[in-house]
């Protein structure tokens, strides 16, 4: 009898040392897991990540020039929709030389946002950007709870380019948003529409609904995650669309952290809604001073 208890209490502690070694096995496999995937997925304080949204203006109207093809290796696009022609594809990062929006777009604030940072910034900060804007919208566009009653009704010409982010263009710079989340951190959102809403008093308050859901979309701070806002073309450049400046005049009233690129002085094209390459030029390296001091 005694013999058959020793048996079975050996089996016994048997059993229970193989099972504590599964149990180790399986919690040191979850370890290094984890460690991988912290090791893959892990944010660099470094890498700056940028949002920008809007309309023709920041979707790049000018076609850019050899000057603005000469880009440093720290300055990042993140591809928002596929471009073979370019040897691009979405949802990965490339050397942010233009088009910087979509495959045939041109010339944006963005181009020289991007280069006037790195040109103040230590050297071992990098710059990664993401641009989803399509010519002729309405802020409404960009309404989260919304947008479908406006792609309802968009003409066309417009719906190629609705098509290439998915039919949601707010949808899509959530999903880019969060992708680059995964390598860098957000440090502002930059915007440039109006055009298609001159007259609306409400466009303040329009934006603030889509400031605040990518806000609470992307987790982020608003005390430390600035709006930046640029102005149409200017009155001082014939703008069609100058008398717009007032209403955006009006966001840092209800928004606390936005703040305005003056327009005055940025050359515009020849049909007074765009700019030109150089006006383009100027209006990122605004962007860039305004921002500069509040990463500080």
């Amino acid at each position: 009898m005694k013999k058959i208890i020793a048996n079975r209490l050996n089996q016994a502690i048997k059993y229970s040392n193989k099972k504590l070694r599964v149990r180790s096995g399986i919690i040191v496999l979850l370890a290094l897991i984890f460690c991988n995937s912290k090791n893959s997925y892990g944010q660099d304080p470094k890498l700056y990540i940028f949002l920008s949204f809007g309309q023709s203006n920041m979707e790049g109207n000018a076609p850019f020039e050899p000057q603005d093809t000469t880009v440093n290796h720290r300055f990042s696009v993140l591809q928002a929709v596929d471009c073979p022609e370019l040897g691009r594809k979405k949802d990965n990062w490339y050397t942010a030389k233009p088009p910087l929006c979509r495959c045939k777009t041109g010339l944006t604030p963005m181009d020289y946002f991007g280069r006037t940072l790195l040109d103040s910034l230590p050297k071992d900060i990098r710059i990664g950007i993401i641009n989803v804007a399509i010519g002729g919208c309405k802020i409404e566009l960009f309404d989260k709870e919304n947008y479908q009653t406006y792609t309802a009704t968009a003409p066309e010409w417009m719906k190629s380019a609705l098509n290439a982010y998915g039919g949601n263009p707010y949808g899509r710079l959530v999903e880019l948003a969060k992708i680059a989340q995964q390598s860098g951190v957000i440090k502002g959102i930059l915007m440039h529409q109006g055009e298609s809403n001159t007259g609306d008093q409400e466009w303040p308050q329009k934006v603030k609904g889509v400031y605040e859901h990518l806000i609470r979309d992307l987790n982020l701070n608003p005390a430390t995650t600035p709006l930046l806002a640029g102005e149409v073309v200017h009155a001082d450049q014939g703008g069609t669309c100058a008398s717009m400046n007032k209403i955006i005049a009006g966001l840092p009233a209800i928004i606390p952290n936005a703040h305005i690129i003056s327009s005055a002085g940025c050359t515009a094209a020849a049909d007074h809604l765009h700019f030109n390459a150089q006006g383009y030029r100027m209006l990122g390296e605004r962007y860039a001073k305004i921002m500069l001091p509040l990463l500080k």
